[in-house]
């Protein structure tokens, strides 16, 4: 009898909490229907990986032909490190927006055209794991946030490096301020 008295108002209680407090327990929030006017859309961030993923696995290239493209007309080098680190030294000839920074309008301010062919690279695509390109968790690396978030923004002719290199190969192209 006691424990159905305790399951009784431990039931009770749990009610409790979620009437007063809808977002008592995460998976209440995961679930849940995004407003109409909701900022913040999980659903459709997750919508939106699935559908760069098979996107993104055809447009890793090496760096012969990262620097290659580099060099053709109408393609920009993206940098969307922070600006500190791209002052310390980045690949000759990118361009910086720090990822933090992304909007639609610095975006078409920095990018221009939406067809215009976007490179880009991050920390994890260098060995050296030194200033300014120290490493970040593999699945947190930059790359893949600002290809989903140049994908979203309807920037589609995005090509990422793909290889590991060491800045200090001439090859790179790394330049130091």
């Amino acid at each position: 009898m006691r424990a159905v008295v305790a399951g009784f108002f431990a039931f009770v209680l749990t009610a409790l909490v979620v009437a007063n407090h809808p977002g008592a327990f995460a998976q209440d929030k995961v679930n849940a229907p995004a407003s109409s006017s909701a900022q913040v859309d999980y659903n459709g961030f997750r919508n939106l990986t699935g559908e760069v993923e098979a996107y993104r696995a055809d447009r890793l290239v090496t760096l012969a032909d990262f620097q290659r493209m580099a060099r053709q007309p109408n393609t920009i080098v993206l940098d969307a490190r922070s600006a500190d680190a791209y002052a310390q030294g980045h690949i000759n000839g990118a361009v910086n927006l720090p990822f933090t920074d992304f909007t639609d309008q610095s975006l078409r301010a920095a990018l221009r055209d939406p067809n215009v062919r976007i490179l880009i690279y991050c920390n994890n695509n260098f060995s050296n794991n030194a200033q300014p390109v120290i490493l970040k968790r593999v699945e947190l690396a930059l790359n893949i946030q600002t290809f989903i978030n140049l994908y979203g923004y309807g920037y589609r002719n995005v090509y990422e490096l793909a290889d590991i290199v060491d800045f200090n190969d001439p090859a790179v192209g790394w330049v130091q301020s």
